[in-house]
């Protein structure tokens, strides 16, 4: 593990985490805030943690990530796939815990698309024999 920055991207429906991870005290930045006050949601935060509960490295490095698009869920969970993915940059002995749980699959679900003669995406109007 050489003093060097780690980069990797996460991703979520519409949301993109690009994430820096350097070795340090545990300090995890969002768009320029504290991770408390951009995800005011306890749950959010421990989503985030996650990949380094997984692999035992609670407060051996710093985060700085800037996320956009979508809302603030998907935006911590592609936070989250960002982490993970870096982590494995820094040690590749972490790719095996990580990947068992679950965190190094991009969540693809995205809002499909509207078809023309439908209501939504695949709901259709309302059928009339007469």
């Amino acid at each position: 593990m050489a003093d060097s920055r780690y980069y990797a991207t996460g991703k979520r429906k519409t949301s993109i985490a690009r994430v820096w991870l350097s070795p340090g005290d545990g300090k995890i930045t969002v768009n320029g805030k504290e991770v408390e006050d951009y995800f005011d949601v306890e749950t959010a935060r421990i989503i985030i943690e996650t990949p380094f509960t997984v692999t035992n490295t609670n407060g051996k490095f710093d985060v700085t990530a800037t996320v956009k698009g979508g809302g603030k869920s998907g935006q911590c969970e592609a936070l989250r796939h960002g982490i993970a993915k870096a982590l494995c940059l820094a040690d590749a002995e972490y790719r095996s815990p990580l990947k068992k749980a679950g965190l190094l699959t991009r969540d693809s679900r995205v809002k499909e698309r509207k078809k023309y003669g439908l209501a939504g995406a695949r709901k259709r109007y309302q059928y009339s024999k007469r």
